[in-house]
């Protein structure tokens, strides 16, 4: 039978000196965790001694954005280089913050558009249904592709694979495309998301802003209120003295 371990937890001291970052350090207190309650499970520890240490408080880091340059770039990319589908998709992304399952999941029927205004129908996380406005670039773009739209299509974006809409990750694959055209690197669909979130927050109230990202927390909403690292270099660059 291997010897029982020995564990003594001291306090976080050690970590400072070290100038590990809170992230890092739960890292390894999670494996410490981990290995402390298999060894209780498997009898070699008369006591979890990992069960009252206590993981270090990160602060929340605010949701990655693109740029207005490199917004600029992508939407030229696709419009350059890109067909119509395409340049919708992202379009729209960028417009409304829909989630990548949202985009997908879109049928012809979902779309309503008037001359002033417009909305799509979201059946979004859990199945919460909710209603997104469309802006005047969305109603433009969404007016394009309908009319390009053949007849009896059910979804919005089909793919061009299946009779079935565009899945998640084929939606990846478009935004990578593009992405890369426009030197943005490792760009995600979320990260349109969140550009469409943090560019909103500038002007809409906390709770309406919830009610269009279709969150179920203020907290979730809340972290596109924080400010990016060159937001927060601006601000403070506006007391400084000459």
């Amino acid at each position: 039978m291997p010897a029982k371990p020995q564990f003594s937890f001291h306090c976080y001291g050690r970590s400072k000196q070290l100038k590990l970052k809170a992230a890092t350090v739960n890292c390894g207190l999670v494996s410490v965790k981990g290995y402390c309650a298999w060894a209780t499970d498997e009898g070699l520890l008369q006591r979890d001694p990992g069960r009252a240490v206590k993981l270090l408080a990160e602060e929340p880091r605010p949701p990655r954005h693109l740029t207005d340059q490199q917004e600029s770039a992508l939407v030229a990319a696709v419009t350059d280089s890109g067909n119509l589908r395409d340049r919708t998709v992202l379009v729209l992304m960028l417009h409304t913050g829909l989630r990548a399952q949202e985009v997908c999941g879109l049928q012809r029927d979902d779309v309503q558009l008037k001359e002033r205004s417009g909305s799509l129908r979201i059946w979004g996380k859990r199945n919460k249904y909710r209603e997104v406005a469309l802006n005047v670039t969305a109603r433009k773009a969404l007016g394009e592709w309908l009319e390009a739209l053949p007849a009896g299509e059910t979804y919005l974006f089909p793919s061009n694979r299946t009779e079935q809409g565009l899945t998640p990750r084929a939606l990846g694959l478009v935004v990578k495309k593009y992405a890369q055209r426009a030197g943005v690197p490792d760009l995600h669909p979320h990260d349109l998301r969140h550009r469409f979130g943090y560019r909103m927050a500038e002007s809409v109230p906390l709770h309406r802003l919830a009610q269009v990202m279709g969150h179920d927390s203020l907290d979730t909403t809340r972290l596109y209120t924080q400010g990016t690292a060159s937001d927060l270099q601006q601000q403070v660059e506006k007391i400084a003295w000459e």
